[in-house]
């Protein structure tokens, strides 16, 4: 890529080398002409400041915090961090870091807890996966008086100033999901939705906003059957394997469910240890989950694309507050539906 010089930009331009130096530091009066000429030229050529000289100059570092569920390896949010750690480590040479800030996704209070300290830290930008929907909207609302810009991601909140929003649209995902169920079975067929209890009953946002969607377009169909909620725990394998023996003891008519987060594969191993024909629709491609896609204990995932959230949610922080480019605010994941035959070929490259 060509370096363009001051009074490169200058001749292209048609101006003075004293005008364009006056409009790329933005100092002193110029004129609408001269602005326009400059700024065609700027966009021309794709030009950015030799940022990384100025920020090493300078020695300013720009610390970014990203608050995400804590995980175990080969899980979603492990994925989505992969992609965090790639920005970071591009990023390094602008001085930029991100901290990663943990909480439990089945308690609000570990995220609420994070928040004071944050406030108090060193931070220039901030990343928020959005599972407690009225937590993130006291979080923002504090980082918004005090100037510190946010990328939401996971799920979209409406009336928040976030830069930008990475992540699928979750009512349309679970829209989605509702068609892929519905056509596998009878109008008539009864259905389970599948939930993992978290302290105090709380849904994340996303899981209830894919729930709405997915109900939507049942209610737009002929479906006459009966949707079961089953409530299971997090971490507590024994006490589901108990719950799932005695629904499917009382309710043996029930063939076909759906679990709206990643751990189907939970659920995919039990129906595949009992030998028992299900219809289950899951979400993101994980390892474990792509196994059970594999030996036919789950029919579907629906993928979002985790490393390349994680990736673009740094990314826009540094434009933002570095480059200083405007950053499309609301940017949705697509939507991918995965089945045995399709997932070897699928891939998430950033």
């Amino acid at each position: 890529m060509k370096t363009y010089r001051i009074k490169d930009i200058a001749a292209l331009s048609g101006v003075s080398t004293g005008t364009v130096d006056r409009i790329l530091h933005k100092r002193g009066k110029v004129s609408e002409e001269a602005q326009r000429k400059v700024e065609k030229v700027l966009k021309e050529i794709d030009y950015h400041p030799n940022l990384i000289a100025r920020s090493l100059a300078l020695k300013k570092r720009y610390r970014f915090a990203a608050l995400i569920p804590s995980f175990a390896k080969g899980e979603y949010w492990d994925k989505l961090c992969e992609g965090i750690d790639k920005a970071a480590k591009e990023l390094f040479s602008y001085n930029v870091e991100v901290e990663k800030l943990y909480f439990n996704q089945y308690d609000r209070s570990s995220f609420d807890a994070l928040i004071p300290g944050l406030e108090e830290a060193d931070c220039q930008g901030v990343v928020i996966a959005t599972q407690f929907r009225d937590s993130v909207i006291r979080l923002t609302e504090r980082l918004d008086r005090l100037e510190i810009p946010y990328v939401l991601i996971d799920a979209f909140i409406e009336n928040t100033h976030c830069v930008a929003y990475y992540g699928t649209n979750s009512y349309d995902s679970g829209y989605i999901a509702g068609r892929l169920l519905y056509e596998q079975i009878h109008p008539t067929d009864d259905l389970a939705i599948f939930r993992f209890i978290r302290k105090g009953d709380q849904l994340i946002t996303q899981v209830m906003k894919r729930e709405e969607g997915f109900r939507d377009y049942l209610s737009k169909q002929a479906y006459g059957g009966r949707i079961h909620a089953v409530q299971l725990y997090a971490d507590e394998p024994e006490k589901n394997r108990a719950i799932l023996d005695d629904f499917f003891s009382r309710q043996p008519q029930v063939g076909a469910g759906i679990i709206f987060n990643s751990r189907a594969h939970l659920l995919g191993g039990y129906f595949h240890a009992k030998k028992q024909a299900f219809k289950l629709i899951g979400y993101d491609v994980i390892d474990a989950n792509v196994a059970c896609l594999l030996d036919g204990s789950i029919t579907h995932l629906i993928a979002q694309r985790p490393e390349v959230q994680g990736f673009n949610c740094v990314r826009a922080l540094f434009r933002h507050l570095i480059l200083k480019e405007k950053v499309e605010p609301i940017n949705y994941m697509p939507i991918d539906i995965l089945i045995k035959e399709n997932i070897p070929y699928y891939n998430n490259y950033i």
